[in-house]
């Protein structure tokens, strides 16, 4: 492991926060994108990196003159292979990747503290709920990790998903099987391909697989109470505000779903992106009224929540990137995005919801595949931390306050 501090602009941050704070497992924090440089490790049929004509887009307003730049505060090095998704849990920073290594950094002063689930499959996303870890794998599989600081094992497997209570009791009835893409039977409970991304809402987790389907689990016991047949094609990110689950697929859209009960859901609307693209991740303002997901071809789109009636309407469409847009966080009126580029940009939300790029990060060797801003204000920033194909984790600081001059 190698951790490497470079010069930064302020003193550095002592973040004191308890063990997994509930404060720290934002929604945003689980996207997740499938497309990866990795070829055994996409969907069959979702878009690959796209580079498109940058002349295409205008950007809807004058970005301000000068962007920022950035200097990484600090490097982790130490996974085997290339960073897939990463969560703030607390004093703990827990990255994960496709080399099956998940490795928990102790804050503030980035240590590795310890590292767990090595060999239980490429890890596609995680997300934390209490004292626990979700963690969601290419081989189908959801596993559940208890945190403990009194154990000598910190980081405890204690199921996985489904559970054999789960499906002990369904594998008897043939009304129980679906039939899968590659024409075998599963009990739907089970996710028939790579799970790529967890949103946590209300005591439910929420996975979203290649295989098209969002289901949605019960934190209190871990059944599984719900299977959506969602998407036309893979899901690639989900987020959930309000009361709605937001999922991105690479069938080109964005669609929203509202709880109708206490565990079934029903489709209230749909956002479409452009024709022939793939859209890799999505990410809602705290308040639930704008909408933002990013696409294989650089693109960025933002819609406008009407709460009166639950719909949305298109306010702003940007090209933000010159290849695919992995990933977005958002921390109030800013929205972060990482590209296969390689780079981060840094946006801020103007009137009706339009994108001015204020900055641009440089830094990583390879594509960016996976950002989470913390919650905790830094002096007038906050930190933003990213995980890249090459291997490393970054920690920067982006200022709330830009530099004009």
């Amino acid at each position: 492991m190698v951790l490497t501090t470079m010069a930064a602009p302020m003193q550095e941050p002592v973040l004191s926060t308890p063990l997994l704070s509930s404060s720290a497992t934002r929604s945003s924090g689980s996207i997740s994108s499938t497309t990866s440089s990795e070829a055994d490790d996409s969907p069959l049929s979702s878009q690959r990196f796209v580079v498109q004509d940058v002349t295409k887009y205008e950007l809807p307003c004058k970005p301000l003159p000068g962007f920022q730049s950035y200097k990484s505060l600090a490097m982790l090095s130490g996974h085997i292979g290339s960073v897939s998704c990463l969560a703030l849990c607390g004093e703990f920073i827990l990255t994960a990747s496709q080399g099956k290594d998940i490795i928990v950094w102790q804050q503030p002063d980035l240590r590795q503290f310890t590292k767990f689930g090595q060999g239980d499959g490429s890890v596609k996303a995680l997300v934390t709920v209490s004292n626990k870890v979700f963690t969601a794998h290419q081989d189908s599989r959801i596993r559940v990790w208890k945190v403990s600081r009194s154990s000598e094992n910190v980081f405890k497997l204690v199921d996985t998903l489904p559970t054999t209570k789960d499906y002990l009791g369904k594998f008897m009835k043939q009304s129980n099987y679906v039939h899968t893409r590659r024409h075998h039977k599963r009990l739907w409970i089970e996710h028939a391909d790579s799970i790529s991304c967890l949103a946590v809402y209300n005591g439910l987790i929420y996975s979203g697989s290649w295989d098209k389907t969002l289901k949605v689990w019960r934190i209190s016991d871990l059944k599984c109470m719900e299977s959506i047949k969602a998407h036309d094609d893979a899901i690639n990110s989900l987020v959930a505000c309000k009361g709605i689950v937001y999922s991105a697929s690479a069938d080109g859209k964005i669609k929203a779903w509202g709880q109708q009960g206490k565990t079934s859901h029903s489709l209230l609307g749909i956002m479409e992106g452009h024709n022939d693209i793939s859209l890799n991740s999505v990410v809602v303002s705290e308040d639930g009224k704008w909408v933002y997901g990013g696409g294989s071809d650089g693109s960025v789109m933002g819609w406008e929540r009407n709460g009166d009636c639950v719909s949305w309407k298109m306010v702003s469409e940007t090209k933000a990137h010159h290849m695919a847009v992995l990933c977005m966080c958002m921390m109030g009126e800013f929205l972060c995005s990482g590209s296969a580029d390689k780079t981060i940009g840094i946006w801020k939300r103007e009137a009706y919801g339009k994108l001015c790029k204020v900055g641009v990060i440089n830094g990583h060797e390879g594509p960016v595949k996976c950002l989470q801003a913390s919650p905790c204000n830094v002096g007038t920033g906050f930190l933003l931390y990213s995980g890249g194909l090459d291997k490393s984790i970054r920690v920067w600081w982006v200022p709330k306050v830009q530099d004009t001059s």
